[in-house]
């Protein structure tokens, strides 16, 4: 269940939100404006590449993944982008302390593909930068004769091995937050620690401004400096002593509440949007989530609608007794749409996403405003089984502005749901 009057209790929110997780949302503006200059300073705006890579390998894990699967979508057609997953984990020596475990990150193992070589790019990203993998992936790559760019703490395992490899070093930007409280009653994974809900920026930045040299992007001189604006304007939105009805954040945590959502996107950059949403509700709030495109979700997620979680699931047993009973779950379609044109037939300097500064507009269920053929199906479907759908739509016409439009508001969504769930 959800506590309705926590959200609309700022300090009761600080008290419940141990690893400062609103903090590190409210800097990510900064993070960004860091990253980017650290990383013009690292050398990437004196890079003179012959032309682009033939490939370009991302790996890492958690957030850093995410970073290399949102440049694949920028990056579109015009370039092959691959993010680099983990393929095996070992067994990690305890050497901090003999109480506590290692870290399960520190044991991961990455592959090279058997056709990477000198005409393609590795970049690295690590936020702790300890990941023996990670160094072992390296010396693969200059053993191929890979082009090398690591991210990594400066002074950690990885960014000197990142020098021995004669990688190109890209600092990786760590909150400035104070160190986290330890939570009361059973903690988490002790060797699982969450990961910093910011830290895709950290890794996103450096990772795109290197695109930007490269030409694996198109997109404009500006548009990082002015993505750390908009996340700037999304945190004063979504700030904790703004009430429910005026924070976009919070109502969609209210929404969300008891329900089992289904994150149906439409366009690529909604789809790494949803991507993100599903992995921070169950990192930061612990609920599941289906995300996916339209229009493969209307087939992948139909029997759902019909199912024990649809509206009507039980419709024949009115008068059970239902006093001692906890509220049934049932599905929430929540349409991440990237729209450049506008929504409801408006768009450009008239459209409510340009309105105190911007945002994803909440387009109402009655709107009868243009859609695609799959966004048109997916209402229907809901209105047919009686399921909530909530649609959300970004207007800006550059795909980084939208993608940190529909993050940023999504991110804070999944930290809210999180801090004012109360366990039965």
């Amino acid at each position: 269940m959800l506590d309705d009057t926590l959200l609309d209790d700022p300090a009761a929110l600080q008290r419940a939100d141990h690893d400062r997780a609103l903090l590190a949302l409210a800097g990510s503006g900064a993070r960004v404006r860091t990253a980017l200059r650290l990383a013009e300073a690292a050398g990437v705006d004196r890079l003179r590449p012959d032309g682009r890579p033939r490939a370009v390998l991302v790996a890492g894990h958690g957030s850093a993944l995410t970073a290399g699967e949102i440049l694949a979508v920028l990056a579109g057609t015009a370039s092959l982008v691959a993010p680099l997953p983990p393929t095996d984990v070992a067994a990690v020596p305890r050497v901090d302390r003999a109480t506590a475990p290692p870290v399960f990150t520190a044991g991961l193992a990455w592959q090279l593909p058997g056709w990477v070589g000198p005409l393609d790019l590795l970049v690295i990203s690590s936020a702790d930068g300890g990941e023996r993998g990670l160094i072992g992936l390296a010396e693969q790559a200059y053993a191929r004769g890979c082009a090398l760019v690591v991210t990594a703490p400066a002074g950690s395992p990885l960014a000197e091995a990142a020098l021995q490899v004669r990688a190109l070093p890209l600092p990786y930007v760590p909150s400035n937050l104070p160190e986290a409280e330890t939570p009361p009653g059973p903690s988490a994974e002790p060797d699982l620690p969450a990961e910093d809900p910011a830290a895709l920026w950290a890794h996103l930045t450096p990772l795109l401004a290197l695109a930007q040299k490269l030409g694996v992007t198109q997109l404009p001189y500006d548009a990082l400096p002015a993505t750390a604006d908009l996340l700037d304007a999304t945190a004063v939105r979504c700030r904790p002593d703004a009430a429910a009805y005026t924070n976009p954040a919070k109502s969609l945590a209210a929404r969300l509440a008891g329900t089992v959502p289904l994150l149906w996107a439409e366009g690529p950059v909604a789809g790494a949007a949803a991507g993100r949403f599903a992995a921070q509700l169950a990192d930061r709030a612990g609920r599941p989530a289906l995300a996916g495109p339209l229009p493969q979700v209307l087939t992948a997620h139909r029997g759902m609608f019909t199912g024990q979680l649809g509206a009507g699931a039980d419709p024949d047993d009115f008068f059970r007794d239902r006093v001692d009973e906890p509220d049934p779950l049932h599905l929430q379609v929540l349409l991440l749409r990237h729209v450049p044109g506008g929504v409801g037939g408006s768009g450009g300097p008239g459209d409510p996403g340009e309105q105190d500064g911007g945002g994803p507009v909440e387009v109402p269920e009655d709107d009868e405003g243009p859609r695609g053929f799959g966004a048109s199906r997916a209402h229907r479907l809901a209105a047919a089984h009686d399921v909530r759908l909530t649609e959300y739509a970004s207007t800006r016409p550059d795909p980084l502005h939208a993608l940190a439009d529909l993050v940023a508001l999504t991110d804070f969504a999944a930290v809210y749901l999180g801090l004012a769930a109360v366990q039965s």
